[in-house]
């Protein structure tokens, strides 16, 4: 009888990690959860523990590691830990076979290089990780000859489209975006509120990616991740704005064929592929019925009307940390528009600010990647700071 593949979770409470668990739940035996992550969702954690009574649980605070244990009462076999150091000893779980990067943002980016040092395969999720340390993770991934399994919808696609290819064979990589919930707006970007924002037409999301999805910053990350998890120049990847969500990415070749990845939009899917990987898991899940689409659009996106994804081909070719300080920039925007501290409009704004004066230095250590997202940080808040002072908000 084949053992169990043993799972760390990090972030099991968002929208990945409570896929990742219906995957476990739908698995029959094949998955056995060992570690959990989690912010401040104690009540679904709760259930979580008490469901899959994993080996070691972390949460962000002392305090919170603290209600949690008088909330659970006596589990013998669960231990909780907290704080950056609890996060890495999930990450780094001797038990672990595959650990599940599904953090929102670059809190990720420590326990996942951890985990990667520890020899762990990767399910990732987390696609700041690449944005902000692409150079250093893929180095360090090579070296401890890990498999980065992307967990993205269109990163599956194009793992699985490249199967069985040489590199030197793809000419594009063409990926795929929905448009987010204002695709066909004009104007008044301004007057956009978070409520409205976050209301993905197509994917159930988090907050913080339903807004990048709706800037389209999300597929300027996607872009960076592309670069980095598959080895090609950024100028072989085009992004196409598909309504539909049908197609999740195509990868075409030098003579001519393009191969594309079709299904449902529902993330279980490529969460699936990247644990069972290099095999597939059968899935209870509605069949994507083809005579029932009546048609399948592509467009090129408007990066006047939605700047982030030319700011995220501008930090590209910036180099070195540049990507690093555009993830943080965004990070700090868009919290403060969540916050109706910002509108809508001048999420890019803040993060063009940011990059104009912003020199990047050479990704060497993790350190590098820590110092550049810790100052583009202040940047971003002096920058929205001076414009709520100066009346422009």
């Amino acid at each position: 009888m084949i053992r169990a593949k043993r799972l760390s979770i990090l972030g099991s409470t968002g929208s990945i990690g409570r896929s990742t668990l219906d995957v476990v739940r739908m698995s029959k035996g094949r998955y056995e959860v060992v570690g959990l992550t989690a912010g401040q969702n104690i009540e679904l954690l709760m259930q979580q523990i008490l469901e899959f009574q994993p080996r070691v649980v972390a949460v962000m605070t002392e305090e919170t590691a603290t209600t949690l244990k008088e909330r659970l009462g006596p589990l013998p076999n669960v231990k909780i830990v907290y704080g950056k150091e609890g996060y890495i000893e999930i990450a780094t779980m001797r038990l672990a076979d595959v650990v599940v990067s599904a953090m929102v943002g670059a809190a990720g980016i420590v326990p996942t290089v951890a985990a990667i040092e520890a020899g762990k395969d990767i399910a990732l999720a987390n696609k700041e990780v690449m944005v902000a340390a692409g150079p250093l993770v893929r180095k360090l991934a090579d070296k401890k000859r890990v498999n980065i399994l992307p967990v993205d919808s269109e990163h599956s696609a194009i793992f699985q489209c490249l199967a069985g290819h040489r590199k030197r064979e793809v000419s594009h990589i063409l990926l795929t975006a929905s448009g987010g919930p204002f695709r066909l707006k004009q104007d008044g970007f301004e007057s956009i509120t978070p409520e409205e924002a976050v209301k993905h037409p197509n994917w159930s999301m988090g907050q913080k990616i339903s807004v990048d999805s709706a800037t389209l910053m999300n597929k300027g990350f996607e872009v960076i991740e592309a670069k980095w998890l598959f080895d090609v120049e950024a100028e072989m990847i085009q992004v196409l704005i598909h309504p539909q969500s049908i197609v999740h990415s195509m990868v075409e070749f030098w003579d001519g064929s393009i191969l594309a990845h079709l299904g449902i939009a529902d993330m279980k899917i490529p969460i699936s592929y990247a644990l069972s990987w290099p095999e597939r898991m059968p899935l209870d899940l509605p069949r994507l019925d083809l005579t029932l689409v009546s048609s399948l659009s592509f467009n090129t996106p408007d990066t006047e009307r939605f700047p982030c994804l030319a700011l995220a081909y501008k930090a590209i070719g910036m180099g070195g940390t540049a990507t690093t300080a555009l993830n943080a920039a965004n990070e700090v925007a868009v919290e403060a528009f969540l916050r109706h501290r910002l509108p809508f409009s001048f999420i890019a704004e803040t993060i063009s600010r940011v990059l104009e004066d912003f020199v990047p230095q050479e990704i060497t250590c993790l350190e590098d990647i820590l110092s550049a997202d810790a100052l583009a940080r202040v940047k971003a808040h002096r920058i929205i700071d001076g414009l709520m002072n100066n009346g422009h908000l």
